[in-house]
């Protein structure tokens, strides 16, 4: 049945043995064919949400989201519990997006990742029907509304889903919207009668320290070096800042990487994929790069 349906896919291909708050009536509600609204904090499961019922669809199910690096960890973490995913970005090469658009045009894959501008190019809206899309999630739902910190103009274009496949159920997640944004965002989807999941955001296993900017590399360095081996994330304003702070770490035992955009693609993927197998303990990054990281053992984060 429908009911112990989510409950065994949730244990054998996630792994895990119960559902956090709220996943499970988002997941009924989503299948049942109703639109969602989820506000949901960083860490709660949204990925869950959309992934899990597009196991139990006939069809494609769609998710729009910017962070490229994000995208290729769910994408990777899907794939090797047998699901079969691929994503569309402008970080991949001519011949890797080909083969995802040889996959959809044979209607092979469950789950596609793609990025807001990519939708715009290749006819990719048009195609949509003929890949057999069935359901679609917008992730970080917030870049779709003016009143977001974080609009992009690219999301604007999502309201020609809603247009297009005026039947099939939309969920819209984010982790960050105040009640003028959610509004915003389910009149710009065209959402209808959406259920509606607004979680707490106090997350009491989570302490923040702020204190004043003095000797950041000395005080990065001591902070990382107090936590050594565990994984961490160090945020720096500018490319000249994040190679420095990597650069200083590594002189002082810390295994660190550099991540921001102005680095080669493939050196880029390499830091990352070292940080995720767990070969290098910290990522140093711009916060202006978006490095959505899909890695659940993170003990720390510095914004330096």
């Amino acid at each position: 049945t429908m009911s112990t349906a989510p409950r065994k896919i949730l244990k054998t291909v996630f792994g895990f043995d119960q559902f956090r708050p709220h996943q499970e009536a988002i997941i009924s509600a989503a299948l049942s064919g109703r639109d969602v609204f989820a506000a949901l904090p960083t860490g709660g499961g949204k990925s869950l949400c959309y992934q899990l019922p597009a196991l139990l669809r006939d069809g494609l199910t769609v998710v729009v989201s910017p962070l490229i690096a994000l995208m290729k960890d769910q994408v990777d973490a899907v794939r090797a519990a047998g699901v079969e995913a691929g994503c569309l970005n402008s970080a991949m090469e001519t011949s890797e997006r080909a083969e995802v658009h040889a996959a959809l045009n044979r209607r092979t894959l469950k789950l596609l990742y793609i990025a807001p501008e990519r939708l715009g190019v290749d006819g990719a809206y048009e195609k949509l029907a003929d890949w057999g899309c069935c359901a679609v999630a917008i992730d970080e739902a917030h870049c779709i509304s003016e009143w977001g910190h974080d609009f992009r103009p690219d999301y604007r274009q999502l309201s020609r889903i809603r247009r297009q496949f005026p039947s099939i159920p939309l969920i819209a997640l984010t982790a960050t919207a105040t009640k003028r944004v959610q509004e915003d965002i389910i009149g710009q989807l065209g959402l209808e009668k959406p259920h509606i999941v607004r979680a707490g955001f106090d997350r009491p296993e989570i302490f923040y320290r702020v204190e004043p900017k003095r000797d950041v590399l000395r005080r990065i360095a001591e902070f990382t070096l107090a936590r050594k081996g565990r994984s961490g994330i160090v945020y720096r304003s500018t490319r000249a800042d994040v190679e420095k702070t990597a650069a200083y770490l590594r002189d002082r035992g810390v295994d660190a990487l550099p991540y921001h955009a102005g680095l080669p693609d493939e050196i880029r993927r390499g830091n990352q994929d070292e940080f995720k197998a767990d070969r290098a303990s910290v990522i140093v990054a711009t916060v202006a790069f978006g490095m959505g990281i899909d890695k659940p053992d993170i003990r720390f984060v510095v914004h330096g």
